[in-house]
């Protein structure tokens, strides 16, 4: 009897060598016989997780950083198509700016002219309809844009930031 155990074992021990999975193994380190371990230990997860966040705290805050440049850039560009059509305006209507603001549609008064809200422009004549000065007034997300804040473009062509602005005109022109 004591034979037919060492054989029996020693042919287990070749099998077990030559990897066949037929044959009756001890128990692992999982503690189920002929089974390797499967998933992902918690310390793995906790890396992963860690290195995660590290990238969110550092993507997220350029992300809307890029987000507050692209909407702030396409105001400009609406400011100045404003003034280039209040240009036009004066041409027709003997040297004066009274009477623009009524003709831009609602639609044009607000950046961007679709979607969520991100500056409200507005119009102002100054001395007495010889001149004027556009502004946009961030809304919304927008307002902690506190680098540039209000922006201003009056009927000269003089580009200005006012609201609490932090950052220079250069900075946000």
């Amino acid at each position: 009897m004591r034979e037919a155990v060492v054989a029996t074992a020693q042919v287990n021990q070749r099998h077990w060598i030559q990897g066949e999975t037929n044959v009756r193994r001890e128990p692992t380190i999982t503690g189920r016989r002929g089974h390797r371990q499967q998933g992902f230990t918690l310390i793995e997860l906790m890396i992963v997780v860690a290195i995660v966040g590290v990238l969110v705290a550092i993507a997220y805050p350029s992300y809307t950083d890029s987000v507050r440049k692209g909407k702030r850039g396409q105001a400009k560009g609406q400011l100045v198509e404003l003034a280039q059509r209040a240009e036009r305006y004066r041409t027709v209507n003997n040297g004066s700016f009274a009477g623009f603001w009524d003709t831009v549609p609602s639609t044009d008064r607000r950046s961007p002219k679709e979607g969520t809200v991100a500056y409200t422009l507005d119009f102002a004549a100054t001395d007495g309809g010889a001149g004027f000065t556009l502004s946009a007034v961030p809304q919304g997300a927008q307002t902690a844009d506190t680098r540039c804040m209000t922006l201003t473009l009056t009927d000269t062509g003089k580009k200005g930031v006012t609201g609490g602005a932090t950052g220079t005109v250069a900075d946000c022109w």
